[in-house]
């Protein structure tokens, strides 16, 4: 089957890695031809019937029903009726849920969501979450984006953890295997919690694997292949992936030059620098200083 790997969607005022839109189409067919991407994404239902191919396995869905799909499932939308059909679209990277200082013990709850191999539940019926808290938290969510009341940045993210904690307490009521990776035990969330803290307060400074294993008293290549299959990226990664991030509260708030945040956040020339903000960000350094620079 091909698919088509969907570019991240333009966030111009939420200072949120998220997305909500409403879609709508007026006659049967397709609604959103084969793709993938690396958002967590929720359908909510308003009106129509629909089929989703997620996987490569079909699923129905219709009026009241929410759909979850994880990050990197490639799935298309077609509707099976004629219209109204209309759903609501929340879409949102995994990293909503938890940041660089939080525990792994927090983190792990959103492994089943990034797992692409995750064989979780991935429809809620109707009459499974209509007299639930999930009506008024999605509805909530798109409200709060689309309205952009004083204080909406912290209401759309309250709403996403309100969300997939009843999701995770709904499968942990079932019994339901939640795919954990089963690397993330209390030793190990003990050694990673101390690269994270590690990393949170040096990231500036010189970083290696070889650093954080001999910290974490375990051999070079345990710890490689530890830290990649339970983060899903390797150190090296998920240390520019810090770097980065601690970068925008540079480029928003001060007067460095391009040049000189790049060396400030732990980067050895402002070139590499430019190229991974434009893998993680999709713009230049540039362009977002001239765009988030506060006046």
């Amino acid at each position: 089957m091909e698919y088509y790997v969907e570019k991240k969607d333009t966030l111009d005022d939420l200072p949120l890695p998220i997305s909500v839109h409403i879609q709508e189409g007026y006659t049967a067919g397709t609604i959103a031809s084969a793709h993938i991407h690396d958002y967590i994404e929720i359908i909510y239902t308003i009106t129509g019937k629909f089929r989703i191919l997620l996987n490569n396995k079909d699923y129905y869905f219709g009026s009241g029903d929410m759909v979850l799909i994880n990050s990197n499932e490639i799935h298309n939308i077609i509707s099976l009726t004629d219209g109204p059909n209309k759903y609501i679209v929340v879409k949102f990277e995994p990293e909503i849920l938890y940041t660089t200082t939080q525990s792994v013990f927090e983190m792990k709850y959103v492994m089943p969501f990034i797992l692409n191999e995750s064989t979780h539940q991935k429809i809620f019926k109707r009459e499974e979450i209509e007299h639930s808290v999930i009506p008024d938290i999605i509805t909530g969510i798109q409200q709060e984006y689309r309205d952009k009341y004083y204080g909406y940045e912290l209401a759309v993210r309250a709403n996403i953890f309100n969300l997939f904690l009843f999701i995770l307490r709904r499968w942990n009521s079932q019994n339901m295997d939640l795919n954990i990776n089963p690397e993330v035990n209390k030793d190990m969330v003990k050694r990673l919690q101390t690269v994270f803290d590690y990393v949170e307060n040096n990231y500036q400074n010189d970083i290696t694997s070889l650093n954080m294993a001999a910290l974490c008293n375990l051999s070079y290549s345990y710890f490689s292949r530890a830290f990649k299959k339970i983060m899903k990226k390797n150190f090296k990664e998920y240390l520019n992936y810090v770097r980065i991030s601690k970068s925008e509260k540079l480029l928003s708030t001060s007067e460095l030059n391009i040049t000189e945040i790049a060396l400030a956040v732990g980067f050895s020339t402002s070139s590499y620098f430019i190229q991974q903000f434009k893998q993680y960000k999709g713009i230049s350094p540039k362009q977002f200083k001239n765009k988030y620079m506060k006046v």
